[in-house]
């Protein structure tokens, strides 16, 4: 396929790769983005100048085989990670024009993070796993009674009481999504967050992506292998070699999980 890093898509036409329709009220907007890793003869290109906005209220599914740069991406979006150039603006916030700690407070108030591996704290409890954000919020209210409010949410309600070890690969992902709720987050960034789930799990993890999404206006951008979240996606955005190219197929051929 021919790499198109400015190609054009809408939400509803999800079978197009790229930036959407260009808004003063994008929820993340990125120009040129370029990143390398390593030095000298050594160094490699993991992006190679991508650019896209997302809407809000979009579901957008990531895909690109492994080392496309589609995690990689997902961390610069969600400043755990940073750009060697280009332009990376999220929730109205220039990351090349910010401090560490106007991003951290961003990261902490406005955007939930899901991860493949869960990243529980074996010695915490649900609930205490869930509210852990707050431990890093001054003046933070009614702690436990939010936090069991997103227990309740995803169905946790009756477990907030047990540890991770007690509980199911769908349930801890169910507890990482609650504490990624627990700031009542504008952007929910996830890497492969079913892909250490059954396919039955699997499937009712995206399902409740996809009611966050049309009934809280959730934006989501979810990086996967996983043909079922690209089938609920409001608009695919395909990555190969660092750059977006056009159509899914390329990222979701016979060579990754269906």
């Amino acid at each position: 396929m021919t790499p198109a890093r400015h190609a054009s898509a809408t939400a509803s036409d999800p079978t197009m790769i790229g930036s959407g329709p260009v808004s003063s009220a994008a929820v993340i907007r990125l120009h040129d983005v370029k990143k390398s890793y390593g030095t000298g003869a050594a160094r490699t290109p993991v992006l190679r100048g991508v650019s896209f906005d997302v809407a809000p209220g979009e579901l957008i599914a990531l895909v690109g085989q492994s080392g496309s740069g589609k995690s990689t991406l997902l961390n610069i979006v969600g400043g755990l990670d940073t750009a060697d150039s280009g332009t990376v603006e999220v929730l109205g916030l220039d990351y090349h024009k910010t401090t560490e700690r106007d991003l951290a407070a961003l990261r902490n108030s406005s955007i939930g993070f899901v991860f493949q591996a869960f990243n529980l704290l074996d010695h915490l409890t649900c609930l205490g796993n869930v509210i852990l954000p707050a431990a890093f919020t001054r003046g933070a209210v009614d702690v436990e009674a939010r936090g069991r409010e997103a227990l309740r949410r995803v169905g946790l309600a009756d477990l907030a009481m047990r540890h991770p070890n007690e509980l199911s690969g769908g349930q801890k992902q169910r507890v990482a999504i609650a504490r990624a709720l627990f700031g009542s987050p504008k952007l929910l960034l996830c890497d492969e967050p079913t892909g250490n789930l059954d396919s039955e799990t699997g499937r009712e993890v995206i399902e409740f992506f996809r009611e966050l999404n049309e009934k809280d206006g959730v934006t989501l951008v979810i990086v996967t292998h996983e043909r079922r979240i690209s089938s609920v996606a409001r608009r695919i955005i395909a990555i190969r070699d660092g750059e977006l190219v056009e159509g899914e197929d390329v990222a979701l051929g016979p060579g990754g999980p269906s």
